[in-house]
C-alpha cells in the first residue's frame, strides 16, 4: 500500500536532494542523477514504455525495404509477405497510443515531483540561513533561483530522460540493424562519430561561458523587476517614471545583450553541425546507391540504410542542439546549490529547547561589529532587565538600538559577550524554541495577501474566536472591523494596500497579541504614524505590554513615558539608564534629546 502511495505522490525527499547536492558537489551530472532517488522505478519504466512506443519508427525501414524488395522481385507470396508487413506495422502504430500515455506518466510523475521537492527543499533551507546571508543577497536574486533555475533543471531532465534517451536507443537501434546486415556500410556510419566530437570540443567552452554570464544577468534583472515594482509609489510621486524606465531598460538591454550573444554562438554551433551532418548523408547515399548498382546490396536496402543513416544523422544533430539546453540547466544546478549548499546556517547543529520563559534579559559583555564595518557597533554592552518591565532604548541613528533588539531576537550573534534570558544563554539553546515566547512588532507593518483574520492568527491554529475578539478590542481594530463588509474576512490586497498605515500597524498588534508572548519587542512601532493613529497605536501598546517584558525602540521620546527605564545607547554602550524623571533631572543627553523635540 505504501509502495503505490508513493508512486502516486508527487512528493520528493527533501533529505535526497540535499543529499545528492553534498555528495556530488563536483559532478553536476552525478547531482542531477541523485535527485532522482526514489523515482528510479518510474524511469526505468518510462524507458521500457519509450521502447515499446518508439519500435514503429525502428521497424518501419525494415519493412519498407522488404515491400521495395518483394515488389522488384515478386514471387507466389509476395501478396502474402506484403499483406505481413502492413499488418505488423499496423499493430505497432496503434499500441504507440496506450504505450506513450504510460510512458509519459512514468516520467512525467518523476521529474515533476523531483521539480517541486526541488522548491520545497529550498524553501525550507531559506528558512533556516541566518539573517546575514537573507540581508546580503537580493529577493530577486532568490526568486530567480527558485523558479527560473527550477524549470531550467526541470527542463534539463526532461531533455536527459527524454530526448536523450530516444537519441541513443535510435543510434544503438540503426546501428545494430546496419551491422547484421552491412558491416562496410556500418564502417561508413562511424565516420560521423569524430566530426561530431570535433564540433562538441571546438564550442563547449564559449557556450558554457555564454550561458553562466546570461543566467548571471537574467539574476539582476529580476532583482531589478522586484526593485522597479516596489519603488513604484516613490516613482510616481516624484515624476521619475523616465528615470525608472530608462534604468530598468538599461538592464534589460545588457540581458538581451547576453542572450544575443548566446544565441549568435548556439546558432553557429547548429548550423555548422546541420551542414556537416546533411554532406554526410548526401555522401551516404550515393555510396549505398553505388553498392546497390554492383549487386552487392538490394535496391531496398538503399532506402533502409538511407533512413538509418538519416536517423543517426539527426539524432547526432539532436545532441547538438540539445547540448545549449544542457548547459543552460547545468548550470541551473550551480545557481541552486549555492543556497542548498551554503553553511550560513542560523542553528548549524540541533539544540535543546530553552523550556519555560519568565523574560529576565541580561547583556553580558557584549560586542557586536557587521563584518563590512571599521569599528564594532557595540563595544562590552552589559544591563539586565527583570521579567515584566518595560525598557525603551533611544539615541543617534547607527547608535546600536535595532541591533540590540536584534541580538535579544536571534537574528544577529555577538562577537564577544553573552545575551541571557532567564540565566540562560541564548546561544546554547534552539532560537526556534525561544522565538515561540517572544512577539514582534516592526516599524514597517508586514502585511501579506489574504484576509485580516489571517494575518492576525499567522501561524496559530485553532484559535479560539472569544480570544480573537478579545485581542481585536485591545488592538483597537473593532472599529475597523465593523465597517468592513466581511467583517475579519475582508480580504487584504497586496501589502495591505488597502488598509492605512496606522490600521496595518494595529494589525501587526494584534498579531503580536494573539501569540500572548512573554517578550515584545517593539521597533519605532509608531514612528511613521499620524497624531490619530499614533495615539490609538499608543493605547494598544500599553495594552499589550502589560505584565510582559518590553524592549522598546523609539524616535518620539514623548510615547516612552510610561517605560520602567530608558536606556540612551551611544558611542557602542550607554550613555544613561534611568527613568523617564530621573534622566530629565540628570539634565544629560536625554535632556538634551527631549528638549530639541519640544
Amino acid at each position: 500500500m505504501k509502495n503505490k502511495e508513493k508512486l502516486n505522490s508527487f512528493e520528493a525527499d527533501t533529505d535526497v536532494i540535499l543529499d545528492s547536492f553534498r555528495r556530488n558537489k563536483d559532478s553536476k551530472l552525478k547531482t542531477l542523477l541523485g535527485l532522482y532517488k526514489g523515482n528510479y522505478f518510474r524511469l526505468f519504466m518510462a524507458v521500457v514504455l519509450f521502447a515499446v512506443k518508439h519500435c514503429p519508427v525502428w521497424v518501419l525501414p525494415i519493412a519498407t525495404a522488404n515491400i521495395i524488395n518483394i515488389a522488384t522481385e515478386p514471387d507466389e507470396n509476395a501478396l502474402r509477405n506484403i499483406i505481413i508487413n502492413v499488418a505488423v506495422m499496423v499493430v505497432l502504430v496503434a499500441q504507440n497510443v496506450l504505450s506513450n500515455y504510460f510512458h509519459v506518466s512514468f516520467y512525467s510523475k518523476a521529474i515533476r515531483s523531483v521539480e517541486a521537492g526541488l522548491r520545497s527543499t529550498m524553501v525550507t533551507k531559506l528558512q533556516k540561513l541566518s539573517m546575514t546571508f537573507h540581508n546580503e543577497i537580493q529577493s530577486g536574486r532568490l526568486q530567480s533561483k527558485i523558479i527560473r533555475d527550477v524549470e531550467q533543471i526541470e527542463g534539463l531532465s526532461s531533455q536527459i530522460f527524454i530526448s536523450v534517451l530516444s537519441i541513443i536507443m535510435n543510434i544503438i537501434v540503426a546501428f545494430a540493424v546496419v551491422v547484421s546486415s552491412s558491416m562496410t556500410v556500418f564502417l561508413f556510419f562511424l565516420g560521423t562519430i569524430p566530426v561530431a566530437v570535433l564540433i562538441r570540443t571546438v564550442f563547449r567552452r564559449s557556450i558554457n561561458t555564454r550561458n553562466r554570464e546570461l543566467r548571471k544577468e537574467m539574476e539582476e534583472t529580476s532583482v531589478s523587476v522586484v526593485e522597479m515594482v516596489e519603488l513604484i509609489p516613490v516613482t510616481r510621486a516624484h515624476a521619475l517614471e523616465e528615470v525608472e524606465t530608462k534604468k530598468l531598460s538599461n538592464q534589460l538591454k545588457k540581458t538581451a545583450e547576453k542572450g544575443f550573444r548566446l544565441d549568435v554562438i548556439q546558432s553557429l554551433f547548429g548550423s555548422i553541425s546541420w551542414a556537416s551532418f546533411q554532406i554526410f548523408q548526401v555522401i551516404c547515399l550515393g555510396f549505398t546507391g553505388y553498392l546497390a548498382a554492383k549487386g552487392t546490396i538490394l535496391p531496398g536496402d538503399v532506402v533502409m540504410y538511407q533512413t538509418y543513416f538519416s536517423t543517426i544523422v539527426n539524432q547526432v544533430s539532436g545532441i547538438i542542439t540539445l547540448l545549449p539546453i544542457i548547459s543552460k540547466g547545468m548550470e541551473a544546478i550551480t545557481s541552486v546549490g549555492e543556497v542548498l549548499l551554503s553553511e550560513d546556517l542560523e542553528e548549524p547543529e540541533e539544540k535543546p529547547d530553552i523550556g519555560e520563559v519568565k523574560g529576565n534579559i541580561e547583556f553580558k559583555n557584549v560586542t557586536f561589529q557587521f563584518h563590512d564595518a571599521d569599528t564594532p557597533v557595540l563595544k562590552d554592552l552589559s544591563f539586565s532587565v527583570k521579567a515584566g518591565e518595560t525598557i525603551a532604548f533611544v539615541g543617534a541613528s547607527g547608535a546600536g538600538k535595532t541591533t540590540i533588539l536584534n541580538l535579544v531576537i536571534g537574528f544577529l550573534r555577538a562577537q564577544s559577550g553573552q545575551i541571557l534570558i532567564d540565566g540562560k544563554n541564548i546561544d546554547e539553546y534552539s532560537r526556534k524554541s525561544y522565538r515561540e515566547h517572544i512577539a514582534v512588532v516592526p516599524q514597517n507593518a508586514i502585511i501579506f495577501t489574504g484576509t485580516i483574520r489571517d494575518n492576525i492568527v499567522y501561524g496559530k491554529e485553532n484559535v479560539d474566536e472569544a480570544f480573537l475578539n478579545e485581542v481585536v478590542r485591545s488592538a483597537n481594530l473593532e472599529e475597523l472591523i465593523s465597517t468592513l463588509p466581511d467583517g475579519l474576512d475582508t480580504k487584504i490586497t497586496e501589502h495591505g494596500a488597502n488598509l492605512s498605515g496606522g490600521q496595518r500597524q494595529r494589525v501587526s498588534i494584534a498579531r503580536a497579541f494573539i501569540r500572548n508572548p512573554k517578550i515584545l519587542i517593539l521597533d519605532e512601532a509608531t514612528s511613521a504614524l499620524d497624531t490619530v493613529s499614533e495615539r490609538k497605536i499608543q493605547e494598544s501598546v500599553d495594552r499589550l505590554v502589560q505584565d510582559r517584558t518590553t524592549l522598546i525602540v523609539a524616535h518620539r521620546l514623548s510615547t516612552i513615558r510610561n517605560a520602567d527605564r530608558i536606556a540612551v545607547i551611544g558611542d557602542g554602550g550607554l550613555l544613561e539608564f534611568g527613568t523617564f524623571d530621573e534622566l530629565m533631572e540628570k539634565k544629560g543627553e536625554f535632556y538634551h534629546m527631549r528638549t530639541l523635540q519640544g
